[in-house]
């Protein structure tokens, strides 16, 4: 048997707010994908839908949840059937009756016969909410079901069900972070900034990116990390120049920097930070100059972060910051306003200054309200990221920034009065990286 982490009461607050949300005889869908085939018969370590996991809190997959606001039986779920056979080799399975107990949901069923009940279900209603086009699995079976009330609707005079997008609602929601969902988030990153430091202790020239990879997966899940929030970067050198490097398969070599990308997941909310420094544990003064002006960029956009701001305007400023360190390294010529107007700084500088933070690494919630950038407001996690990168393949550079890629990135979550640094343990200053890179090595 396995017991939820979660209070299901958790669960039961979230879908009240739901319901605020929801027109009036409506329903609402998600659905958890299936495990897939990593090769032969072995399946990729399986991580359920976060929506799933979000309004009801089951992990398995093959699975879906169904809400009916106002209905007797108004959270349904759709499970797989218990099957010892299966529970020998693959492990635990709730079942139906299990899944009931245990989650706290009106009615459950097998996920055998959802085209049998769930038409049923859906046939009074006007609208349902669900997010197509993101599960194959699911979209093939929900096309029968939808069928079939159609099927049932005309014998009634109605007209169709109505399709709504359920990422409008479930995003609004899981953009603003509840008290409990920050304290999750913030232990999410004492993690990964301990994981980090451990890192730079252990980095010298000789070792490979995965020995790193794999030094920070040991030191999250030793805390208490199920997982990663993404696949981590570990980039040595040039590798840094690619935004997502996903080899972590090459030496780290003295006089070049590491850039490491990643973040700890703890119950189910994902950190994400990056780190950059001297493989060597020693700056050269030219990556110590263009660090340090990257740092000091991403320090003044960190201060920006309060209610009624907003990531167009940070965007905007961390564009500028980075245009002047690019003339002033001599990797563009011109000045800055044609610089900016023409994106030539792109080459450099190709992403935004950073997204939401939560369940999902690039986490749900609109940019934009009502055609506007949308303004910060308290609850809600963003990461402040700049970025400046100069491949080895770069035309009319010096060449001492040549595969050169720096970014540090840092989660910050928008308070009443301004922000929080829920990453400042992880080290950034030039003398604290200095100190201690290599620290494991040294005597």
């Amino acid at each position: 048997m396995r017991n939820s982490v979660f209070n299901m009461n958790v669960f039961k607050e979230r879908r009240e707010l739901l319901k605020q949300k929801m027109k009036p005889q409506t329903g609402l869908i998600v659905a958890a994908h299936p495990e897939y085939v990593r090769n032969n018969d072995v399946e990729h370590a399986y991580r359920p839908d976060s929506n799933m996991v979000y309004l009801c809190g089951f992990e398995e997959p093959e699975s879906v949840f169904l809400f009916r606001p106002g209905h007797d039986q108004e959270t349904i779920l759709f499970v797989r059937e218990k099957d010892p056979f299966r529970e020998t080799w693959d492990g635990f399975r709730y079942g139906v009756d299990g899944a009931k107990e245990e989650f706290k949901v009106d009615a459950t069923y097998s996920i055998e016969d959802f085209h049998r009940v769930c038409p049923g279900l859906l046939s009074d209603l006007e609208g349902v909410y669900i997010n197509l086009f993101s599960n194959h699995w699911f979209d093939s079976i929900f096309e029968q079901v939808y069928m079939a009330v159609d099927g049932l609707r005309g014998r009634t005079n109605k007209g169709k069900l109505e399709i709504k997008d359920s990422r409008t609602i479930i995003g609004e929601m899981r953009l603003f972070k509840s008290q409990e969902e920050i304290s999750w988030m913030r232990h999410a990153c004492e993690i990964s900034s301990e994981a980090h430091i451990e890192l730079m202790k252990a980095c010298k020239p000789g070792m490979n990116e995965r020995s790193l990879h794999g030094l920070f997966l040991y030191q999250i899940m030793a805390r208490g990390s199920a997982r990663e929030g993404y696949g981590s970067i570990v980039a040595g050198g040039d590798g840094a120049t690619t935004l997502h490097y996903v080899f972590n398969d090459q030496p780290l070599k003295e006089g070049e920097m590491v850039l490491i990308d990643a973040g700890a997941e703890y119950r189910y909310m994902s950190s994400d930070i990056t780190r950059t420094f001297p493989v060597s544990g020693k700056f050269s003064e030219a990556q110590k100059r263009v660090y340090q002006a990257v740092l000091d960029l991403q320090k003044e956009l960190i201060e920006m972060v309060a209610p009624g701001m907003d990531r167009s305007k940070l965007q905007n400023r961390c564009v500028e910051g980075l245009v002047d360190i690019m003339i002033a390294e001599k990797l563009l010529k011109g000045s800055a306003s044609e610089i900016i107007e023409s994106r030539s700084y792109a080459q450099f500088y190709p992403h935004g200054v950073g997204h939401w933070l939560g369940m999902d690494v690039h986490d749900a919630g609109a940019i934009e309200v009502n055609g506007e950038p949308r303004p910060f407001e308290p609850g809600i996690i963003l990461t402040i990221e700049p970025g400046l990168y100069v491949s080895r393949k770069s035309e009319g550079v010096p060449e001492e920034l040549k595969g050169l890629g720096i970014r540090i990135e840092d989660n910050i979550l928008v308070t009443s009065t301004g922000h929080e640094n829920m990453t400042v343990v992880a080290p950034k200053e030039v003398e604290e990286l200095e100190n201690l890179v290599g620290v494991n090595y040294k005597d």
